[in-house]
């Protein structure tokens, strides 16, 4: 899984030549549902190309799809999706995304991206990583409270310390050949340890090496706590020398190679549920305050006028949650629905876009967490 960085929504709401193509759909991670993914992904493809044809002449068309149809004919990442999918496309770009959960299928052709199902699913305070570390090497995952993943290592970022240290290793160490989470997996081994205070030397060096890394490369791009997944013997260590302000302060203190992916989840997300219960609370009573000192509303017209001029600081959004309508970009009035695409005319989405835009915080917040009937709460900046 490669993640994705928490500036996303500016590189994607920013002007892009049109067209801008989007594609999203439901995939499978499994056999034998999996195998009608890339049938339904040339399906979308098809509507993306009789849309095109619509304004633009073949010659430009066909350019534009390559990289759509070279992806379906992948066969290597259809036996490697996800939950969701969503392809971003157009003469400057080209964006694939495996999602942690799934979407409503959806292609379209517009002058920007259609980004709505991408905030729903990665403003949500429920996300977190995790950083599974011994003193040899580390994996990473990334996740929620339904589902946790593997997440590619970012050029730069050591996975052994063989990597990390390479010729300023003081002895050879034993390293992993093959790392797989799971009861009962049995990764081969090679090498041999040196001293202790040898050892000792070379993993503090290893963990500084990786803090800074992971630091740099994933915790300041994604914005996400970071849970340290390790036994109880490498948390002191690993604490004492980080500098990373995502790290959470309570870790998983076990084994995590001997844990299924789901076990690792379930324990993650016991840690993590009374801190997404803590911020959620603490964003809701923040709401709460400003509406007092008239400085925070409930009311969409008047949040898409504050969202318009730049006032909106943070943008609760109640998850599933859909107001038919369309916002005047250049007004900020709400029109009517068009009910025939509601999912492309949803109120809250488009507010969240233009709070987003802004450089506001978009939360998407459970239902039973709202504080409000309307589907959004704004806390204003002045």
């Amino acid at each position: 899984m490669t993640p994705m960085s928490n500036d996303y929504p500016g590189k994607l709401l920013e002007v892009h030549e049109p067209p801008c193509l989007s594609l999203y759909q439901p995939t499978h991670r499994h056999r034998p549902q999996n195998q009608q993914d890339p049938i339904r992904f040339r399906n979308l493809v098809k509507a993306l190309e009789e849309s095109l044809h619509q304004k633009y002449p073949k010659r430009e068309v066909k350019p534009l799809l390559e990289p759509f149809h070279v992806l379906a004919g992948d066969a290597l990442f259809w036996n490697h999706t996800l939950d969701g999918l969503a392809v971003l496309g157009g003469p400057d770009m080209f964006q694939v995304f495996r999602l942690q959960r799934p979407v409503p299928e959806l292609a379209v052709v517009a002058d920007s991206f259609h980004i709505k199902p991408l905030v729903r699913i990665l403003q949500s305070a429920e996300r977190y990583q995790v950083l599974a570390l011994n003193r040899r090497e580390i994996n990473l995952f990334e996740g929620n409270r339904d589902v946790l993943d593997e997440i590619d290592l970012a050029p730069g970022v050591p996975r052994t310390i063989t990597e990390a240290l390479g010729e300023e290793l003081t002895e050879p160490h034993q390293t992993v050949a093959s790392y797989r989470l799971g009861a009962g997996a049995t990764p081969s081994r090679h090498g041999h340890g040196g001293r202790a205070d040898e050892i000792d030397t070379d993993t503090e060096r290893f963990f500084r090496v990786v803090d800074r890394a992971i630091l740099e490369h994933h915790s300041q791009p994604s914005g996400l706590p970071l849970m340290l997944a390790a036994l109880a013997e490498y948390h002191a260590p690993f604490r004492k020398l980080s500098h990373n302000s995502f790290l959470m302060d309570t870790g998983l203190e076990i084994n995590p190679d001997a844990l299924s992916l789901d076990d690792l989840r379930q324990e993650a997300w016991q840690k993590m549920e009374p801190r997404y219960l803590a911020r959620l609370a603490e964003l809701v009573e923040s709401y709460q305050a400003a509406q007092v000192r008239e400085m925070g509303s409930d009311d969409l017209a008047q949040i898409a006028l504050a969202a318009l001029a730049g006032r909106v600081a943070i943008l609760l959004v109640e998850a599933d949650r859909t107001v038919p309508g369309r916002i005047d970009p250049a007004t900020g009035e709400i029109g009517e629905a068009d009910l025939s695409h509601p999912e492309v005319d949803d109120i809250l989405d488009d507010l969240a876009e233009m709070v987003l835009k802004t450089r506001g915080e978009v939360i998407i917040v459970p239902a039973e967490r709202m504080p409000t009937a309307t589907g959004a709460a704004a806390t204003y900046r002045y």
